[in-house]
């Protein structure tokens, strides 16, 4: 059996070779589709495309967010682009002394500003080259542990949604055993009224008993708890199958919602019998509620 996954997590990890040091880091929250985002070290653009191929053959559904930092354990590789410096440091010392100010410029603040200092140490073809190799060993062992994340996530999740299933089930078969003693009464309650209002009225018997089927039929919540169950026993049998269930899942929980939305309609008909259907419809409403929103972080 396939196992559900969650669609929220977070992994890093490290990747080592020929001097160059990629961390790489993916963090991941629900989403309709697949929404990847990378965020990469200037000068290595090239490597958003490694990363949505690795991650487009990983993860079917989320919004990703790919961090990437690479560092060189070389020494040579920190260059200072001196022009730029020189020009913010004279125009330091021009507000110093417009201002009145007898402090040197913050030479270490200098080197922070944009453009100062290149250590990205990626600017020839070679270093991009390398770095890409190791890029993707470092992105594949963060989503291996990604994927162990969001399956343990999707696990605890599945545990839950089982439970919550199972409670569903007991309350509308609750409903349904309910509607059908209330349909008894309501039919029973109708027939004393038509015979009151037709005392001395001449009504067709059969337009009399097509009237009145109709308004059975309006006040009967058999057929929308009939489907209530069969929602829940296909969610149960989606859920015990696993794989890329989520979207599925969302669209019964729609349906499910919308027959508890038809019975509470149809309840205010039923008399007294009609106010413990309601309890109980109210009661699956919240658990339907509960149940969407859970399912909405499975893939």
């Amino acid at each position: 059996m396939k196992r559900l996954r969650s669609m929220t997590g977070f992994a890093e990890a490290c990747a080592e070779e020929n001097g160059w040091v990629v961390r790489a880091g993916v963090r991941s929250v629900n989403h309709r589709y697949l929404d990847l985002q990378a965020h990469l070290p200037e000068g290595l653009e090239a490597l958003e495309s490694i990363a949505q191929r690795m991650v487009r053959g990983r993860v079917r559904r989320g919004h990703l967010d790919v961090f990437v930092r690479v560092e060189s354990m070389a020494a040579e590789v920190v260059r200072v682009n001196r022009p730029a410096a020189e020009s913010y440091l004279k125009t330091a010392r021009e507000l110093a002394k417009d201002f009145g100010l007898a402090a040197e410029p913050d030479v270490g603040a200098i080197l922070r500003l944009p453009g100062v200092v290149d250590a990205s140490g990626a600017a020839t073809a070679g270093a991009s080259e390398q770095i890409a190799g190791v890029f993707e060993r470092a992105l594949a062992e963060a989503l291996d542990r990604l994927d162990r994340m969001r399956a343990e996530e999707g696990a605890r999740l599945g545990r839950d949604l089982v439970s919550m299933t199972s409670r569903l089930l007991e309350d509308v078969g609750k409903i349904q055993g309910l509607g059908e003693k209330a349909r008894a009464g309501f039919l029973g309650r109708l027939r004393e009224r038509i015979r009151e209002l037709a005392a001395d009225i001449a009504i067709e018997p059969g337009r009399l008993a097509q009237e009145a089927a109709l308004l059975a039929t309006r006040s009967d919540t058999t057929e929308e708890s009939t489907r209530l169950l069969s929602h829940l026993e296909q969610f149960a049998r989606l859920l015990d199958a696993g794989g890329e269930a989520g979207k599925k899942l969302d669209f019964l929980c729609q349906e499910m919602q919308r027959e508890v939305n038809t019975t509470l309609a149809k309840t205010p008909a039923l008399g007294p019998d009609g106010i413990e259907i309601t309890r109980f419809a109210l009661a699956v409403k919240a658990e339907i509620e509960k149940l969407k929103e859970q399912v909405q972080n499975i893939e």
